[in-house]
């Protein structure tokens, strides 16, 4: 207790959530989409506008549910969308590693935030390593990748690890 009085910044706690978790199809794949809510603060947009990349990891699985045994794995994916200022260009690269980082450009933070913290129509596999009429769990969770700091600023910046954040896992059940 005297510890968070005396530096109020550690008692900080970041409410990062994952929502709108949703699965569509289309005539070959399975898709997904979901947000982030909650993971851009206050020192990790300055950091951003520093010219420190941020990076999202997503980590999807998807099972076959079934009752008499345990699930059965279908697919294990993990994706990642990096931001990076350009302070030059006064503009926001973001780079979704699904859609091979091609660049997107953003003119503003708000929309930069928007594009980091969405993924919309993932592929998460083929419709025909599916079984019509059966019940499938996605399973998803988000973290932003530890921040790395050159050596020296490590000692400075002490309180990066505030940056960091990881949601829990949240489900999603559906018959295909």
């Amino acid at each position: 207790i005297c510890f968070t009085l005396l530096f109020p910044v550690f008692a900080v706690a970041i409410d990062v959530q994952l929502s709108g978790i949703s699965v569509n199809d289309t005539t070959d794949d399975l898709l997904l989409s979901l947000k982030v809510e909650g993971a851009f603060n206050e020192k990790l947009e300055e950091a951003v506008l520093n010219g420190i990349p941020a990076t999202f990891s997503f980590f999807i699985i998807l099972n076959r549910v079934r009752t008499a045994w345990a699930d059965e794995q279908i697919i294990e994916l993990n994706v990642t969308h990096t931001l990076k200022y350009h302070n030059l260009k006064n503009h926001y690269i973001i780079k979704k590693s699904w859609q091979d980082n091609k660049p997107i450009i953003a003119e503003s933070f708000d929309e930069a935030k928007k594009v980091m913290s969405e993924i919309n129509n993932l592929k998460v596999v083929p419709l025909k390593k599916l079984r019509k009429e059966t019940r499938y769990q996605i399973t998803a969770k988000a973290e932003l990748d530890k921040v790395q700091l050159p050596f020296i600023l490590n000692y400075i910046l002490f309180f990066a690890s505030l940056w960091d954040f990881e949601t829990e896992w949240h489900s999603y059940e559906f018959v295909y």
